[in-house]
């Protein structure tokens, strides 16, 4: 069958999935397979839960049900439904990666475009080779904008998203020290994020970025299609970061933006959208509500007051960037009573045992705050008997529950697989 004909199917309900645990009635699910789990195996699962179509590439499934359409790849033909039904659009698509930062701005950016447009927006993080053709396939004919994350831990990933989605402008977040098992050096995450500014300087599309950004600015270069944010007061959308202990507050057009969100690092993720908001034409009073209505989520520098104790989460993930930018901003943030819980870092190849060793220098010499370091790349790391090391969360969890913790500042800063979260009950 012809992708313009599944794409004919797929319109009547205009609804895609490849769970059928969160499957809806009539949905058209595609049987993905993948390292540890079969698709397949769930065909008539789906249709038993009311799917109108599912599409799989095993013959012998497919012979089963005439709603079992048969292809020869279900993945590559999701991404080719999804690139088919982008072209059938009239959908702006904005692009975002980057190393830190890519779910944050999304959000902020949702929550500032949806005032004035019906905008659609990459759920949680599925801004892989799956979720990035899910996305698109959630858009309609009534959607004006999209924005789609790209995630990537290796070189030709971000290229390969473009081709799905086809962007008509992006941004990148920035460029650090993250996914460096497949990127293998800062040099190789810079080279694999800036395939977003290649696809799109190639095609003369519009080019997002930061002024302030030396990396950034260095990449464009004398490309003139390019709408520039930051601090530098030639910048096509002026913002400074202002002073205060709560959250980042931004001073646009002379006036000042008060987010809920913690951590100076985050300031060029709000600039980033308050940027797209002013290029898209939103009013200074709508894109003021869209930052300052947004409430940080799923462990995504959180600030959680439990008793007299100020927690400020930031366990979704972790890298050497973006842990030293959290502790810089937790040390300058708070001056007493402070307590640093920090995690490992994972995937960082060979360079792990001198990035975890590079915090726990850095972590050495912040005064006034009691240190834990948690795991097993962390505990192999040398450091003085002031930083109190554990393998796993559980045995810090064990510690902590002797203790009775109050009046205090707490960091929490981690990778995902570290569950750090679970410490946050037992203070």
């Amino acid at each position: 069958m012809t992708i313009q004909k599944i794409h004919e199917l797929f319109l009547i309900n205009n609804s895609a999935s490849i769970d059928t645990r969160n499957i809806k009635s009539n949905d058209m699910f595609f049987a993905i397979n993948g390292p540890n789990y079969n698709g397949n195996k769930f065909a008539l699962e789906a249709i038993e839960k009311g799917c109108s179509y599912v599409v799989s590439d095993d013959l012998e499934v497919s012979k089963v049900s005439n709603k079992i359409i048969y292809v020869k790849n279900s993945i590559k033909t999701l991404q080719e439904l999804a690139n088919y039904h982008r072209r059938s659009l009239n959908t702006k698509v904005i692009a975002i990666t980057g190393s830190n930062g890519k779910t944050t701005s999304k959000e902020i950016l949702l929550n500032v475009l949806k005032s004035s447009y019906n905008t659609i927006a990459t759920k949680g993080n599925l801004n892989n080779h799956l979720g990035v053709p899910l996305t698109l396939l959630s858009m309609n004919k009534d959607t004006e904008i999209g924005i789609i994350e790209m995630g990537a831990n290796h070189l030709k990933e971000i290229e390969s998203l473009c081709k799905i989605a086809e962007p008509d402008c992006g941004y990148i977040t920035n460029f650090g020290n993250a996914h460096l098992e497949g990127f293998k050096s800062l040099e190789g995450v810079i080279k694999g994020k800036s395939e977003l500014y290649d696809y799109l300087r190639v095609r003369e599309k519009l080019i997002f970025y930061n002024s302030d950004n030396t990396k950034q600015t260095n990449i464009i270069g004398n490309y003139t299609n390019s709408f520039t944010y930051g601090t530098d007061i030639n910048s096509d959308c002026f913002l400074v970061q202002g002073k205060s202990e709560e959250g980042v507050k931004i001073n646009y057009k002379n006036k000042t933006i008060n987010s809920k969100i913690y951590g100076d690092y985050n300031f060029e993720n709000i600039c980033s959208a308050i940027a797209i908001g002013d290029y898209f034409n939103i009013g200074f009073d709508n894109i003021k509500k869209g930052v300052e209505d947004y409430l940080p989520e799923n462990n995504r520098s959180q600030v959680k007051n439990k008793g007299s104790n100020t927690i400020i989460l930031d366990a979704y993930n972790a890298n050497p960037t973006s842990m030293n930018l959290a502790i810089k901003s937790f040390e300058e943030s708070y001056s007493e009573n402070k307590i640093i819980i920090v995690g490992d870092m994972f995937e960082l190849g060979v360079e792990s045992h001198k990035y975890h060793q590079q915090t726990v220098m850095y972590l050495e010499n912040i005064s006034k705050a009691e240190v834990f370091i948690v795991g097993l790349n962390f505990c192999k790391t040398k450091h003085s008997t002031k930083i109190k090391s554990f393998a796993s969360t559980e045995e810090l969890i064990k510690h902590i529950s002797k203790s009775k913790i109050s009046n205090s500042s707490i960091l929490i800063k981690g990778s995902r697989g570290m569950e750090l979260e679970k410490v946050i009950d037992f203070i």
